[in-house]
């Protein structure tokens, strides 16, 4: 019988879905009591790129591939749409679209958290006179009162990856856009905020506070979308969505879609919802996600570190009362500059990449510089290759690119160890690239410290599906979800990180040394 198609006799509902919308695919897994995935739909997004440096998605084509995806997992799993408990999505965060209030129709597509046509504007800003007027009263602030909601403004910057200043640039340029916002009658959707309103045909409204406080408009110190900032970048405050808890009854899907409601019990930003998965519960708890781009999370607990140079602070999720704070740092171009190197054909398979940089003592002093280095502050800067030689062959190149993902883990490991006044506790890994073992050794080598890898690393899916069984009643506290945990492996230190000292210092002076070719 087709998953759409209502049935009489359909077992009770015991099972969850966990939809996973990320930058380069769509999951969906289905997910039985103990966790284990019973059926999976996987689609790739396919991003738009009309301009140097935009990036864009059709949001005809990403609803397709979301309902697509929950259609094909439930269809795998043998099952029927009643047999559902609940829906969690999880997204990737910044991405974002505005659409008319009362027609529905979008303004543009979604303009992705990886565009880069506010570059110009973020430069023109960071050089203001208004920009360093605003350093010194927040610096005058911090001082006279100590509160440190007060910090962060008193060195903002703006970057290309903030969702505030593409939107002050679609305020700039799309005069419809202008025009709706005037008559109250624009709306702002981040991916999340846009699949809720779509799955209830326009009846549901909102977002939750981990995609809300992910697009750097929302204030966590006050849990309210940022009058100031709004005021400065010129954005009408009238446009945003309330914000929910993270673990929430969002109504149901409308019938017609999946020919049955889907109960909507989480919507959630994926690096949150990956550390939820992670079951990274407690304060100093740390989470390193290595997919598209790199993320280290730590659990803060109650405590909202301001934010310091490349860590910044999130609200990792809110349930009833609990709220719960992280702080992030994040690695530009990871899975990118290894999807890019099998694009030019350096090797035909990811799981070979391990066995390639393995085989070689060393890089033989290649470096590869990422595009985006750690702060991502220069969003023009190439990535490149230094070091080469006649002798120069694939393995080199590809153990060149591995190193430099784990040199940027060590980089923003040590800044987190410095600046986050939390003993650390846990590490533990997920994303694609988690599955490679010379990144995953390298990694730990240079940290001292061990790293967990779960048997699933679609950690983002996991973590929507268990805040939506949260909600459901499917599962009952975060206790029963931490003896859900299966570690696939654990990496050890095994070498001195002094061992990789030349290296690192070698890749050092190259990083150094790029931003001036």
């Amino acid at each position: 019988m087709p998953c759409g198609q209502p049935d009489s006799g359909a077992a009770p509902a015991r099972y969850v879905l966990g939809v996973d919308v990320g930058s380069t695919v769509v999951k969906c897994h289905v997910y039985d009591r103990a966790a284990a995935v019973r059926g999976s739909g996987c689609r790739k997004v396919e991003s738009l790129y009309p301009r140097p440096g935009w990036v864009e998605l059709d949001p005809e084509v990403l609803w397709s591939q979301f309902i697509g995806v929950i259609k094909e997992a439930v269809q795998a799993a043998g099952l029927h749409m009643r047999q559902i408990a609940g829906l969690g999505i999880s997204t990737q965060r910044g991405t974002f679209i505005t659409w008319h209030k009362r027609t529905g129709k979008s303004f543009h597509n979604f303009i992705s958290w990886q565009d880069l046509r506010s570059a110009e504007l973020v430069n023109s800003w960071n050089k203001s006179l208004m920009l360093k007027v605003i350093h010194v009263i927040f610096t005058v602030l911090h001082f006279l009162t100590g509160n440190d909601r007060y910090l962060a403004p008193s060195f903002l910057t703006f970057s290309t990856h903030q969702t505030s200043m593409k939107l002050s640039w679609v305020f700039k340029n799309i005069h419809e856009a202008q025009e709706a916002a005037k008559k109250n009658n624009c709306c702002f959707g981040t991916v999340d905020t846009w699949l809720l309103y779509r799955l209830t045909k326009g009846s549901v409204y909102a977002t939750d506070y981990s995609n809300a406080s992910s697009t750097g408009i929302f204030e966590p110190f006050t849990k309210c979308w940022n009058p100031t900032l709004c005021n400065l970048l010129s954005i009408p405050m009238s446009i945003y969505p309330p914000v929910k808890d993270t673990s929430f009854n969002f109504g149901s899907t409308d019938s017609e879609i999946f020919g049955v409601p889907i109960p909507i019990k989480a919507v959630v930003a994926d690096q949150q919802s990956a550390m939820f998965g992670e079951c990274c519960f407690h304060p100093g708890d740390v989470k390193l996600t290595m997919g598209t781009g790199g993320f280290w999370n730590v659990n803060t607990g109650k405590h909202l570190f301001a934010a310091q140079g490349s860590l910044y602070p999130l609200i990792g999720w809110k349930i009833g009362e609990e709220v719960v704070y992280l702080t992030e740092g994040s690695i530009s171009d990871i899975g990118t500059a290894i999807k890019w190197a099998q694009d030019i054909e350096l090797f035909t398979n990811v799981d070979e990449t391990a066995e390639m940089a393995q085989s070689i003592a060393d890089s033989q002093g290649v470096c590869f510089i990422p595009g985006l280095q750690i702060s991502g502050d220069d969003p023009y800067l190439c990535a490149s290759f230094t070091g080469l030689k006649p002798s120069t062959n694939r393995n080199h190149l590809v153990r060149a690119i591995l190193e430099s993902v784990a040199f940027r883990n060590k980089l923003l490991y040590d800044i987190i160890v410095k600046k986050v006044h939390i003993p650390l506790r846990t590490i533990r890994a997920d994303g694609g690239v988690s599955n490679n073992s010379f990144v995953m050794q390298m990694t730990s080598d240079l940290i001292n410290k061990k790293i967990e890898k779960p048997a699933n690393v679609d950690m983002s899916s996991l973590g929507a599906a268990f805040l939506a069984g949260l909600a459901s009643g499917f599962w009952t506290d975060k206790e029963q979800l931490k003896k859900l945990r299966r570690i696939e492996a654990v990496f050890e230190p095994q070498k001195d990180s002094e061992e990789y000292r030349p290296a690192m210092d070698a890749w050092l002076q190259a990083m150094k040394h790029s931003p001036h070719w």
